[in-house]
């Protein structure tokens, strides 16, 4: 009975050392992960990696992790222009079925699906926020963006008539979509401005935009966007993902 007492003691004790050891492999696998996410996308700050599943120990003799989480906060994406980026506030992507190569250098994600969140104040920058003509002597510009409701964005367009210095402003709500990885705004009606005819193609230079988001971390590209109180929510996605290397 002493005997079965002592055994069951022993296993307790290296069950716990087994659970230390792996809790600290598997945090210090995360901070090099994080290290070399940083190096090979050139990011401002560190990402967070969170690897999830238990125990860790045994997926890496594995050859493979179940699922990694990353985090980048302040993510400048590119556009498609030279020297110009878009800031994404968010950048989230849970990875599944990551496998390491023989040496650890790199690592591929199977499949990977997450969210980026691009502030309205971001994306305001590619509308038109210069006054452009639309009509003889008539001016307009958006002025705002803003959550709509029901998954619209709120375009406020403020026009003016230079000759009787007469401003305006109105506001249109337009859907968001995912068109060729470019998020579109297309505006669902066209603002009135005063008494002015304004053919739809002139107004709509105006209401109607897309802003281009490339080259995102390990090859993921854009799927889905709706408004949300603070900016767009996008949902990105991608396979053969690069974690690292």
């Amino acid at each position: 009975m002493r005997a079965l007492r002592i055994l069951l003691i022993i296993v307790v004790i290296l069950g716990g050392l087994f659970v230390v050891v792996d809790r600290v492999a598997v945090h210090f696998a995360e901070g090099e992960a994080a290290d070399k996410l940083k190096s090979t996308e050139n990011l401002a700050s560190t990402p967070d990696v969170d690897i999830k599943g238990f125990p860790f120990l045994t997926q890496v003799a594995g050859g493979s992790l179940d699922d990694v989480e990353v985090k980048i906060k302040n993510y400048e994406a590119a556009t498609g222009k030279p020297g110009k980026t878009i800031r994404i506030d968010d950048l989230k992507a849970d990875m599944k079925g990551v496998e390491f190569s023989g040496d650890y250098s790199s690592a591929t994600a199977a499949t990977a699906t997450g969210t980026a969140t691009v502030s309205y104040a971001e994306l305001l920058k590619t509308a038109k926020a210069e006054p452009t003509e639309v009509a003889p002597g008539v001016t307009a510009r958006v002025v705002g963006l803003s959550d709509g409701g029901n998954g619209k964005i709120k375009v406020k367009v403020e026009g003016t008539v230079s000759s009787l210095g007469l401003r305006q402003t109105v506001s249109v709500l337009s859907s968001v979509s995912v068109v060729n990885n470019k998020v579109e705004v297309h505006a669902d009606s066209l603002p009135q401005l005063g008494a002015a005819a304004i053919a739809e193609n002139r107004i709509r230079e105006i209401t109607d935009f897309q802003q281009a988001i490339d080259q995102l971390p390990g090859g993921i590209t854009l799927d889905k966007v709706q408004a949300a109180p603070d900016g767009v929510e996008i949902t990105v996605k991608g396979s053969d993902v690069k974690l690292a290397g």
